[in-house]
């Protein structure tokens, strides 16, 4: 089933969370025929359906989560509503596109599938996004962000986590003509963002709902700040894509 993992740190989520390369999307509109309607499953607090605003005529941007959606633009032609990836209100052969950024290993995939079969057009594309832990080309710092991830929250994060980590590879993906991307995100970033980011994890909210509110990111935040120095650093977060047409 889907999963909600985020409405506790929605406000954390709009502001500290990445937003997707212009190169993505270079790559991905060239591959729609059609920029009639387009579908942002799991839209968070709509930064990619803010995006597709700007090329389609509407915009379905749906998620489980209603505190998510309170942080999304208003925007003239985007539809925000509630709503899960296997089910949702909208009739047959609706849009041609369909995107899901960093959210589809959260789902019921079959049902998602047969979901995205129902409301996809002729020539619709389906196209899947997500990104792996982020790096800062700083070998004690990046072995502090793997020791976090891995010992200090890994066991609280769901399984469906790795799948990211392994770029979706055991998530099938049975459309036709799949083209599949790379992409790279780099921001300026001080210590003090570095942490709020880190709030949004889900593992971090899961720690704090298996410990009575204890704050794992409060218990490193003195180590991290120290290993970062002054300033801001460059952190880089490897964004991997695929796309294929539904039917």
């Amino acid at each position: 089933m889907s999963l909600d993992r985020f409405s506790a740190q929605a406000a954390q989520y709009a502001r500290y969370r990445i937003d997707y390369p212009t190169e993505l999307y270079a790559w991905l509109l060239p591959q729609v025929p059609s920029r009639i309607r387009a579908w942002d499953c799991a839209t968070g607090n709509g930064q990619v359906a803010a995006v597709l605003a700007q090329y389609f005529q509407e915009v379905e941007a749906t998620d489980l989560s209603e505190s998510q959606l309170m942080q999304a633009p208003p925007l003239p032609n985007v539809y925000y509503r509630v709503a899960k990836a296997e089910s949702t209100p909208f009739p047959d052969e609706r849009f041609d596109l369909i995107t899901v950024a960093q959210a589809v290993h959260w789902f019921d995939l079959p049902a998602y599938h047969a979901e995205v079969r129902r409301v996809a057009g002729p020539g619709t594309v389906l196209a899947e996004w997500g990104y792996g832990l982020v790096q800062t080309g700083e070998p004690a710092l990046d072995a502090w962000i793997l020791h976090f991830h891995n010992e200090t929250v890994g066991p609280y994060w769901d399984a469906n986590r790795w799948h990211v980590l392994d770029e979706y590879a055991r998530l099938q993906f049975p459309f036709a003509r799949v083209q599949r991307a790379r992409f790279v995100v780099r921001k300026q970033w001080s210590a003090e963002w570095f942490l709020g980011y880190l709030y949004t994890w889900s593992a971090v909210a899961n720690y704090a709902q298996q410990h009575d509110g204890a704050d794992a990111v409060a218990q490193v935040a003195e180590e991290l700040t120290r290993l970062w120095g002054d300033g801001e650093r460059e952190v880089v977060f490897p964004v991997f894509a695929r796309a294929g047409v539904v039917k």
